[in-house]
């Protein structure tokens, strides 16, 4: 059974595990949480403030923006959960490789990562948006994995330069057990623990991205998200600061609750300092 006992020692983490846990019934049950349509206007309550049918107010086209922001919630998940899934797959696979073989391969991996990381990634990402003249929602996601991945190699590699290392990698060669085994069934479950910390961080980050390629425009189009609503809300900011401090505060609250639980998930898995007495 799943052990949560380290989640339930942190306030800061349950408190994250609490907010993130309404972000993804958000994102799975949008439609059916959400008081009104996205369809649904009404150009009679144009930039209306907190009431008792529209609590966080409406927008610009008398949108209601606790539907705005639930239906948002669905992007940001999506974005950060699939280029940190493609990021960790790329990452590891790569990672793997080029510390357990060296050689040219080891080579190979770390250069075309240093090229890589020599662009500030979001700058690549708006170049990649602006070569397929599509922001879509998966244009999104391969944009921020085509560099996202790089940390996790960075991050494995190292990981297993010092694992192949070890004895029961010698006896796994010894028995003459193929590469992919050797990897797959062996170092890899003994590498996991750093990276499961990086990708939390990592899907913090995407949704920061996301929501940035958003304001600027550039992301998914045709549907909520909170870098838009943000975009939107900076426009009437001076008449209707509701519409930017609504998905401020959720993008706020998001990436906060991913770190501390970030924070928390390390503690646990460092040997260090689960050696140290608590507080």
């Amino acid at each position: 059974m799943l052990d949560l006992r380290w989640l339930a020692r942190s306030p800061t983490a349950l408190f994250g595990a609490l907010v993130l846990t309404a972000v993804l019934v958000c994102a799975l049950f949008g439609p059916l949480l959400a008081p009104y349509a996205r369809s649904d206007r009404d150009v009679t309550q144009q930039l209306q403030g907190p009431t008792a049918t529209h609590p966080f107010g409406t927008d610009e086209n008398g949108a209601d923006m606790v539907t705005e922001v639930i239906h948002g919630a669905r992007v940001a998940v999506l974005v950060g959960l699939g280029s940190v899934c493609v990021s960790l797959l790329v990452g590891v696979s790569l990672g793997a490789l080029s510390g357990y073989l060296g050689g040219w391969v080891d080579e190979v991996i770390m250069r075309v990562i240093e090229m890589l990381l020599a662009f500030p990634g979001i700058l690549l990402a708006i170049l990649i948006i602006f070569i397929t003249q599509e922001p879509s929602l998966l244009t999104v996601i391969f944009a921020l994995s085509l560099t996202g991945w790089t940390g996790y190699a960075r991050l494995v590699r190292g990981q297993v330069l010092v694992e192949r290392e070890r004895d029961y990698v010698e006896a796994a060669r010894a028995l003459g057990l193929p590469t992919p085994t050797i990897l797959a069934r062996h170092i890899l479950p003994n590498v996991l623990g750093p990276v499961i910390v990086q990708a939390t961080f990592g899907i913090a980050g995407a949704i920061l991205a996301e929501a940035s390629l958003s304001f600027l425009g550039l992301g998914p189009q045709n549907t909520a998200s909170w870098g838009a609503l943000l975009n939107q809300g900076a426009n009437y900011f001076l008449i209707a600061q509701h519409m930017a401090l609504v998905p401020g505060v959720a993008i706020m609250l998001t990436v906060l609750s991913i770190n501390f639980i970030g924070d928390a998930l390390r503690d646990h898995l460092d040997p260090r300092l689960a050696t140290q007495p608590q507080s």
